[in-house]
């Protein structure tokens, strides 16, 4: 269950295959030890649920929308009798419902894991900013005052979000090794700092002619206007309120997200099918390169390429060109790898690591949670089809 959130989705490797092709869709993989009954309790998720009786949770609405009986798919209730008595059937009984309905993934479960973050493009460059802070400081704080230019027409009272750009994100150069990375953080005017480092790292961003995918922005801290531009004064008052990190100059400022995260999410596989080597891990939140469940992923797949909130991936290491030392004869101590002949080369499968749900969607990127593995997942890793087999 996602309320034990150390405990990864499990599945049982013996599985039986449920034909439901009457029905138009594909064939659900049962596990093979799952009960004749189930009855819902408060604090199941359906991915939680789904993943007692499928191979592969992300599928809980194909097996759902079978029934006829089930009104809504979407929704089931605690007190609800799933059964799985019959291969050929799965019924839902209304039962003693004694709670609310019950979503796929809740906000609730997974939001203490999400990071307030965005991509934005280069309109955030013509965003209000903090141009200075009481008492000429370096930095401010909760309880503190900040000035910001670009708020002339804004009320006293309404709240803001302070936003710092903090990576530059561009496609993925495919032609260089997954095991080397660029990174492009951001000073506080946006400009790249070649050495610099944020709670993200090791974002793979090479500029040379690549489509840029976006900028991301770190929400820094809420503050709240208690005085505009009057009397000839060209900067904003606003008293920080909820700060997450220390204000500095050149953070932006956008009103306060009315809801940012969805209230819950649907787990499901992505609608379209991309090109290898188009999606991609480009880094890992508050991690220098690596992650693992419950941890903050951004991929280079966005709306664009079809992607919306509860899509489903799995992440694969990409298998390397490996030298065939046997047939080439090769010897480290007289030759380079570079020198080495592609034939002589052996193309190595990738590896599978884990599966990860996107929750927050942008153009060209998103932002996903991993939600289980078997092993670390790194930046230059691949997104796949959640089914993919290799």
């Amino acid at each position: 269950m996602l309320t034990r959130l150390k405990t990864p989705v499990r599945v049982c490797a013996a599985v039986l295959a449920v034909s439901l092709a009457t029905a138009g869709l594909a064939a659900v993989e049962l596990r093979g030890d799952h009960p004749d009954t189930y009855v819902v309790k408060k604090g199941d998720t359906l991915w939680d649920i789904a993943g007692r009786f499928l191979k592969r949770p992300w599928l809980w609405p194909e097996i759902w929308q079978a029934n006829p009986q089930v009104k809504n798919p979407h929704l089931i209730y605690p007190g609800d009798v799933l059964s799985l008595a019959y291969l050929n059937r799965v019924g839902v009984q209304a039962g003693p419902r004694t709670g609310n309905a019950i979503g796929a993934i809740p906000l609730s479960e997974i939001e203490p894991f999400l990071k307030d973050l965005r991509v934005m493009d280069e309109s955030y460059r013509t965003l209000p900013y903090v141009v200075g802070i009481e008492e000429d400081q370096l930095r401010g704080v909760s309880g503190q005052v900040v000035y910001a230019r670009g708020l002339a027409s804004s009320d006293v009272g309404r709240r803001f979000q302070i936003l710092r750009p903090t990576y530059k994100f561009s496609r993925l150069d495919r032609t260089m090794c997954c095991d080397i990375h660029w990174r492009k953080d951001l000073d506080f005017q946006g400009n790249v700092i070649p050495d610099g480092k944020t709670f993200w790292t090791n974002a793979i961003t090479p500029d040379k002619g690549h489509e840029l995918l976006g900028y991301e922005m770190q929400k820094v801290g809420v503050a709240t206007m208690t005085r505009g531009e009057v009397g000839g004064i060209e900067a904003s008052t606003l008293r920080v309120d909820d700060p997450i990190k220390e204000i500095r100059e050149g953070d932006r400022i956008v009103p306060v997200d009315a809801q940012p995260y969805d209230l819950y999410f649907m787990p499901h596989p992505p609608k379209q099918t991309t090109e290898y080597g188009r999606g991609r891990i480009v880094a890992v939140a508050d991690m220098f390169s690596t992650g693992g469940p419950r941890d903050v992923i951004a991929i280079s797949l966005g709306a664009q390429d079809g992607i919306d909130n509860g899509t489903v991936f799995s992440l694969w290491r990409v298998g390397a060109n490996k030298v065939d030392r046997v047939a080439d004869r090769y010897h480290r101590g007289f030759r380079t790898e570079e020198s080495v002949s592609d034939g002589a080369k052996v193309r190595l499968p990738d590896e599978f690591a884990g599966h990860a749900m996107v929750f927050r969607t942008f153009d060209k990127m998103a932002y996903a949670l991993i939600m289980d593995s078997i092993k670390p997942a790194r930046v230059g890793y691949e997104l796949k089809h959640p089914d993919a087999a290799y």
